[in-house]
């Protein structure tokens, strides 16, 4: 099986502390994440490393400049112990499509909503996505994106760690591998608790994540 999921868009890492995770993750690699920006009312702001082609990293943590949000933060990163891979997105050619496809598969991806951040350049980024919580599956099941007319994260300029692999553990792995086929994906399973983890090539030779 691909050591690479396809149509892999982003992989999340997601933190208590955002600025803490970022000063890690350069020390570990010697690459340092770029400022992505903030998700405006969800009290969530990002960073971001590319991997290699149209997919990249965000480490993504509270935002201390805004206000508490109205709810809980996206990915539930008030309530992490520590830097967790928790989550993953692929980007089909076609959303709709591939949501209608996965239902008449068996899997159902959920429903669609409008995000939007405004990157440091003051460049504001529009996307619609599946529901992005880690649900049932531990978040093995990546949530849907399509990024529109906005320019694509990965090709931006983004400092890279090219991805090498992405693996996965699941107590009951058949139970992932349906719902992934029926999103015209996969992600190479072994048998444990729930975990997601993935390596990157770096200045300092491969580190890995999970």
């Amino acid at each position: 099986m691909n050591a690479i999921p396809p149509l892999l868009d982003h992989l999340v890492l997601a933190t208590p502390d955002l600025g803490a995770t970022v000063t890690a993750f350069a020390r570990r690699t010697g690459v340092t994440p770029a400022p992505g920006g903030v998700h405006v009312g969800l009290g969530t702001r990002n960073h971001l490393v590319g991997l290699g082609g149209r997919s990249y990293l965000e480490i993504l943590g509270p935002d201390p400049e805004q206000p508490e949000p109205a709810g809980p933060r996206p990915f539930g990163v008030d309530r992490l112990a520590g830097p967790t891979v928790l989550t993953w997105a692929i980007s089909p050619p076609d959303l709709d499509a591939a949501i209608a496809g996965a239902r008449a598969r068996g899997h159902d991806p959920g429903p669609v909503r409008p995000m939007s951040r405004r990157t440091p350049d003051g460049t504001l980024l529009r996307w619609r996505l599946t529901d992005a919580g880690p649900g049932e599956t531990g978040g093995l099941l990546p949530f849907l994106i399509d990024w529109g007319d906005s320019p694509h994260p990965a090709g931006s300029g983004l400092p890279v760690t090219p991805l090498l692999a992405v693996s996965a553990s699941a107590p009951d792995p058949e139970r992932v591998r349906g719902p992934l086929a029926a999103l015209g994906t996969s992600l190479p399973l072994t048998t444990g608790p729930f975990a997601l983890s993935f390596t990157v090539d770096t200045p300092n030779g491969p580190v890995a994540f999970g």
